[in-house]
């Protein structure tokens, strides 16, 4: 079964390319590329820009999906990992995470 990449541009040029199942653990994301998406270019050419993101922050953010999807259905919680973040990125990290409901 071939694996469904996702591409996130930010705002500064940089590129990331996450699986699709796990960009989806955005909102944003989801509802740009879901099932009932078919009026978002984006669901076609399966590329999501973000101007006003930099490509540092959505870096933080392609780690935060890829940790949640891998934690989130996790029963024994005492065995997940804290996720950390530096604090000088922790006020537009969360902006971002606004944004992009994750």
């Amino acid at each position: 079964m071939e694996t469904v990449r996702t591409k996130l541009v930010s705002g500064d040029g940089f590129v990331f390319y996450l699986d699709k199942d796990i960009a989806m653990q955005s909102g944003t994301v989801k509802r740009m590329m879901g099932d009932d998406s078919e009026m978002f270019s984006e669901a076609l050419s399966n590329e999501i820009s973000f101007p006003e993101i930099s490509g540092r922050i959505l870096l933080e953010v392609c780690k935060y999906l890829t940790y949640k999807h891998k934690y989130s259905d996790s029963e024994i919680f005492k065995q997940i990992p804290d996720f950390n973040i530096e604090p000088e990125l922790a006020l537009e990290l969360m902006m971002a995470a606004d944004y992009l409901d994750c």
